[in-house]
């Protein structure tokens, strides 16, 4: 037996995760809401057989479709299980567990693959970024859950949806060489401590915006104290922003003789940065005094990140920056 790195086999994995995810969900009886999963995976399976036929006949084409299927397709699939897992995780149950973890393995599967095509850690581009970010979002939950004792994954699986949006809908697949500017060994964990600060602090930010219409202290003992958690996750993300923020400034040091150029993504990266420490500081004045305020500016924060993240990469108005190659 042998694994079958190709377009079709790969597709093949996926398709057999989504019937086995699609099965465990059966079992709890939510036969309406998922057994469009193995419809699914059967049209995508058509499709693939379609486009491979087409690509043998015109082998000029098989760089392209290798791309678009090897990655896409899983891509399609993990957004499928999550979106599963965030309908059956709003009750209890193994289901809906089960459907994560494979959304989760679908996803990593992408990330592997685009790191094998890519021929380096696949963290370049905006699609790399968003599917890092997408394969991310199970390890955060299931860490929350563990040690911080944050649930609510019903939510997380829907995060996911959103964030592997973009990469499988919007942002062009196409391999790229790594460019000069970032064969360094601080651009993986440059990289890396960012996207995982961005997942937590997405999260954190959720909970602060259900804390907005549904924290009530008190009235239920057993239920979720929005600002509280979403506080606990504000913590773990914290450092690791500070981190990707001081790596970046040594690799800025390194690669163009200071620690800071005021760059419009290192501006963007302090706002961010200035946010959290806002936020901190807020709360450690007037602890829980103001809870709809704490959760506000959590929600602030993420929105400081995104346009970090999209507007800066993405605006013509910064295209001759430092960081351009990021597009």
């Amino acid at each position: 037996m042998s694994v079958k790195l190709t377009t079709l086999g790969i597709l093949i994995y996926a398709v057999m995760a989504l019937y086995l995810a699609a099965g465990a969900a059966l079992a709890s009886r939510r036969r309406a809401a998922l057994a469009a999963l193995a419809v699914l995976g059967l049209a995508d399976a058509a499709a693939a057989v379609i486009l491979r036929a087409l690509a043998a006949a015109r082998p000029e084409f098989m760089p392209r479709y290798e791309v678009a299927l090897a990655c896409g397709i899983i891509i399609y699939a993990a957004l499928a299980l999550a979106l599963a897992a965030g309908a059956v995780l709003k009750r209890e149950g193994p289901a809906g567990t089960v459907l994560f973890a494979a959304g989760f393995a679908a996803a990593a599967a992408a990330f592997v693959v685009r790191w094998d095509q890519a021929g380096h850690a696949p963290l370049q581009n905006m699609f790399e970024v968003f599917l890092c970010l997408g394969m991310l979002m199970g390890p955060i939950t299931l860490f929350c859950r563990r040690f911080l004792g944050v649930r609510l994954e019903g939510a997380d699986a829907l995060i996911g949806v959103i964030i592997l949006f973009p990469a499988g809908f919007v942002f062009k697949a196409e391999p790229q060489r790594l460019p000069p500017a970032l064969q360094s060994f601080l651009f993986v964990p440059h990289v890396a401590a960012y996207m995982l600060s961005y997942v937590v602090l997405a999260k954190a930010a959720v909970l602060a915006f259900l804390g907005l219409f549904r924290d009530r202290p008190g009235a239920d003992p057993g239920a979720l104290d929005y600002a509280a958690s979403a506080d606990r996750v504000a913590r773990l993300g914290f450092p690791l922003l500070t981190l990707g923020l001081v790596l970046g400034m040594w690799w800025g040091k390194i690669a163009w003789g200071d620690y800071w150029n005021w760059d419009p993504k290192e501006l963007w990266s302090l706002v961010s940065w200035l946010a959290y420490v806002g936020y901190f500081h807020f709360r450690y004045m007037f602890g829980q005094k103001h809870r709809r305020a704490n959760c506000a500016w959590l929600v602030a924060g993420l929105v400081a990140i995104a346009i970090t993240l999209l507007w800066v990469n993405l605006a013509r108005l910064f295209a001759g920056g430092l960081h351009s190659y990021a597009t």
